[in-house]
């Protein structure tokens, strides 16, 4: 591979596509601390993607403590939707309606809804594909490189390179065999220095595994 200094998008500005305002990186439109986003990931809305914090990541409360985690590299089709913690109700008692939030004297109850149910952090690896209207539910983990079918329920956890599909989301396909999946999670090419992924992109998007083993190889006794 040449050395010439290549040119990538800049991660900072929210419109990559100039030509196509629909399509925003996440990172920049976010600005609250309990949603974490990694460079190059984006969402695709043809109404309103700068919305994405305050209508697709819903009864996200700052008091419950959860947080929503999105790798690199992620594409969220126009819809996904996640539900965090704060959608909960207890279901140990006899009703699970939440009386002292509506103040009065019900107010007076509030420390009932103290122990309400959480599943903790809701975590999206790098390098994964939310389809159209995807839902995700609240503490679920998505493994790195998994697709997520478009109007899929993920109330699970999805292990890495699945391919998962209905309500609930149920894997359909696995992208690689247990081998291919554990050396592409040791290359982790996701983690490499944006110049390094610019360069190798061929490889990253039709190659094969082993090219991308000599490639990280390459990189290594370059820097070594």
């Amino acid at each position: 591979m040449p050395d010439d200094k290549v040119r990538f998008p800049d991660p900072a500005s929210p419109d990559p596509l100039p030509h196509a305002p629909r399509v925003q990186w996440l990172k920049p439109l976010i600005s609250r601390a309990n949603i974490h986003v990694g460079d190059y990931s984006y969402y695709d809305d043809p109404i309103a993607p700068e919305r994405f914090e305050t209508d697709n990541v819903l009864y996200h409360f700052d008091h419950v403590g959860d947080l929503l985690r999105i790798g690199r590299f992620c594409a969220l089709a126009t819809g996904t939707t996640f539900i965090m913690n704060g959608a909960n109700h207890k279901t140990n008692g006899i009703s699970t309606f939440p009386f002292p939030i509506f103040g009065a004297d019900w107010e007076r109850h509030m420390a009932l809804l103290h122990d309400n149910p959480s599943r903790g952090d809701t975590v999206l690896g790098h390098d994964v594909w939310c389809g159209y209207q995807s839902l995700i539910m609240p503490g679920v983990t998505i493994g790195h490189g998994a697709v997520v079918a478009s109007r899929s329920v993920v109330t699970a956890d999805v292990p890495p390179f699945a391919i998962v599909a209905g309500n609930p989301a149920r894997i359909v396909k696995m992208r690689f065999s247990p081998e291919e999946s554990a050396r592409l999670l040791a290359l982790a090419w996701w983690d490499w220095p944006i110049e390094q992924i610019s360069r190798f992109i061929p490889l990253i998007m039709e190659g094969s595994i082993t090219a991308l083993e000599d490639a990280a190889a390459q990189m290594e006794a370059r820097t070594s």
